[in-house]
Formats: structure tokens, sequence, C-alpha cells
């Protein structure tokens, strides 16, 4: 690897704001706002959706099919199959 072209990377804290989450990881994000955890002071990235908030992750997503798009795809398309 040529060396002074890769970013540095640090430890940084970022908190997931909907589910009051943090975690602290290597990252080469840059941000201004710090935080003292364990009275170590961190870099802070904020954000809206980690994986302790993301319907996906937490089991709670759910697939509505309200008005039946599956069957009316079925039925547009069945007639370009038959040809």
């Amino acid at each position: 690897m040529k060396k002074e072209i890769h970013p540095q990377t640090r430890d940084v804290v970022f908190q997931d704001l909907s589910a009051d989450y943090t975690l602290i990881t290597k990252s080469t994000v840059y941000t201004k706002d710090t935080i003292t955890l364990e009275g170590t002071e961190y870099p802070l990235y904020k954000c809206d959706v980690s994986s302790a908030s993301h319907p996906f992750y937490t089991g709670t997503q759910k697939i509505l099919d309200t008005e039946g798009r599956i069957d009316r795809f079925k039925k547009k398309y069945a007639k370009i199959g038959k040809k």
C-alpha cells in the first residue's frame, strides 16, 4: 500500500438518537461533536437509524399487502406468459 494516501482511523462513538444506543468503533468519519464515555473523550457521530432501531434487525418489520398488489401483478402479467 502507498503511504499517506489512506485516511487515519480512530475510535468514534456512533449514537442512535431514536434508540438511545451507543457504539464505539473504528472509523474515518469526521465530526465536530464529542462525548465523554468512561472518562475518555471520543468524537461523536449522531445517526437516526442503526441495528438497534431498524425494523429489519429488531424483528418488528411487517409486510402488508393490503391492496392485493401481488395478485394484481400475477393477473396482469399472466396473459404475457401464455403467448
